[in-house]
């Protein structure tokens, strides 16, 4: 199974691409391992220095942010 969710510290003003595939090995960040399919990563600039959790499970309804849908979809296993 895929990390439900990853703690990761950002930076204010600073750009990140969060991976929406799945497939990267830097998760929760893009290693362009979508290139081929239609899926691409998700960019966003941090508006604050802080620890957020970014979704692992790509299921979330708050992409890039984890919102706890891991849950549901570990129960439904």
């Amino acid at each position: 199974m895929r990390h439900p969710a990853h703690a990761v510290e950002i930076e204010a003003g600073k750009n990140y691409r969060w991976c929406a595939c799945g497939k990267s090995a830097r998760q929760p960040y893009c290693d362009g391992s979508h290139r081929g399919s239609a899926i691409t990563p998700l960019t966003f600039t941090a508006e604050r220095s802080e620890i957020v959790w970014l979704c692992g499970c790509k299921t979330t309804a708050r992409p890039p942010f984890c919102d706890g849908s891991h849950k549901a979809s570990k129960e439904s296993v």
